[in-house]
């Protein structure tokens, strides 16, 4: 009987247990990492003794991160071709998404905080304003601490001069210092944790175009008409900085997430690819937090400001093309777990989805689009337009030479053909030649090429007298 009293006591404490895990992993599904700080700190609030009753609205908490959007292009076309199965698509795509970035985001940083229809908020938690000050500080005292230092301060404590008031401020200085005023890039391990989190964006963009079950979406007659016209595409925006991690709303719903400028930065990267006619944007201050290798993979195609901020800032894509021959590199999820955690910076060059994604940009084309960028920054217009066709054409002649099959976010396509047809551009004849379908050279040339053609264009050919270098993204 005792026995069995046991065997009892030890299945009720077993199921309880799995029952607690199963509820813990239904919360990290649901609420993500925002949500853990709301629960941990529920859980703690006692009164007497016991716990207190649930409350969500807990204060928020300034948290520094990686922000990415990504987005399904033509989302609303899908939606009204699909009707109730476009829930099932976005969760053929979220299986992509969510995989490459919890593979590569740096011990599992990378998280999916919000699933938002058409779009998806990627979060790579770097630490709270407490945990980042520290590793910064901790790594700054491994690196200036010498013996001749620690002796100097030890002999300084024995005769009484480092009091209790030198202490004090240095705590309150630190207290009291903005999220704004640090500087990301100085922290240890930054480089890799950031360059980690774009790589998981790179692969999710080669593994939607390999992934059996989205590649049969292209058949699917509600969507291109039963003869491949269409295809799955995703474009990605990220920024970095800080936020204020969350719960908004009430008792009765509330929703654990992340509110500051970089996030809405993050969204605005994202929306502003439809301009540029290209898959991924970054923003300055992403840019910087990469290892040099990253770096020199980047191309910036302009400085601007957005909407609702005066902050002028370059910002960057990673030029990558759809391939038909994806398929040849895929691996089996042990192998690429296996390269996620043998990462160098050195993939950059040797990993075959990175390399050939990127393989139609070549030296010439970038001397002459850097050459023609810096014309146009630099307010020399007509100079800035000859070259810019220049390197669209050589985009264009590789790209056919290629054998590339391009697909370009459709408001790009649609917005330059209508300012191509108002202009003069579009008759040159370099930049297009006798017979060439208009819509096939648009979207086999260079998008910010020709996006930056097209608003000098608008603006008459010739840079304003105030041109100070930069210009506005108007549209969100």
């Amino acid at each position: 009987e005792n026995n069995s009293d046991k065997q009892l006591g030890t299945y009720e404490t077993e199921q309880l247990i799995n029952t607690v895990t199963k509820i813990t992993d239904l919360l990290r599904k649901c609420w993500g990492v925002a949500g853990a700080g709301i629960i941990s700190s529920n859980l703690a609030r006692q009164e007497g003794g016991l716990t207190t009753l649930f409350n969500p609205t807990v204060p928020g908490e300034a948290v520094y991160a990686l922000f990415a959007f990504v987005a399904i292009d033509k989302f609303q076309h899908h939606l009204h071709c699909l009707k109730g199965d476009i829930m099932i698509l976005i969760n053929d795509i979220a299986a992509v998404l969510h995989e490459e970035v919890y593979r590569w985001g740096y011990e599992d940083r990378g998280q999916c905080n919000k699933n938002l229809g058409g779009a998806f908020l990627m979060v790579y938690r770097i630490g709270t304003v407490a945990e980042v000050l520290e590793k910064r500080d901790r790594a700054e005292a491994v690196i200036f601490s010498a013996k001749g230092k620690q002796s100097n301060m030890r002999n300084r404590r024995r005769s009484g001069q480092l009091t209790s008031h030198t202490r004090t401020s240095s705590s309150n200085s630190r207290n009291g210092r903005s999220v704004d005023s640090i500087d990301l890039s100085s922290l240890p391990g930054i480089r890799s944790f950031t360059d980690r989190a774009i790589l998981g964006l790179l692969k999710t963009f080669a593994g939607i175009h390999r992934d059996a079950t989205l590649l049969k979406w292209q058949s699917d007659f509600r969507l291109g008409a039963g003869v491949h016209a269409t295809s799955i595409e995703l474009i990605f925006g990220m920024d970095a900085g800080w936020a204020v991690e969350g719960a908004v709303g009430s008792s009765y719903k509330i929703d654990a997430t992340y509110l500051s400028p970089h996030v809405n930065m993050a969204s605005r990267m994202m929306s502003a690819t439809k301009q540029y006619g290209v898959f991924f944007l970054f923003s300055q201050a992403v840019q910087g937090l990469l290892s040099d290798n990253a770096k020199d993979k980047l191309r910036h195609i302009d400085t601007v400001t957005v909407k609702g901020s005066s902050v002028q800032q370059k910002i960057f894509t990673y030029d990558a093309k759809v391939r038909s021959d994806f398929f040849l590199y895929s691996k089996t999820e042990d192998q690429a777990d296996l390269d996620s955690e043998r990462y160098s910076p050195a993939i950059w060059d040797t990993d075959q989805d990175i390399v050939a994604m990127r393989n139609h940009i070549d030296d010439d084309f970038m001397r002459v689009f850097n050459r023609g960028r810096d014309e146009y920054l630099a307010g020399n217009w007509p100079k800035a337009i000859s070259l810019l066709k220049k390197a669209d054409r050589i985009m264009f002649d590789r790209e056919v030479d290629e054998g590339y099959v391009s697909h370009v976010p459709s408001d790009n396509m649609r917005s330059l053909s209508n300012v191509l047809d108002s202009s003069d551009i579009y008759d040159d004849e370099y930049y297009h030649e006798e017979g060439e379908d208009k819509v096939t050279r648009l979207a086999l040339g260079d998008g910010p090429c020709q996006r930056l053609i097209a608003y000098m264009n608008e603006m008459g050919g010739e840079a304003p007298d105030n041109w100070a270098g930069y210009r506005p993204l108007t549209s969100k």
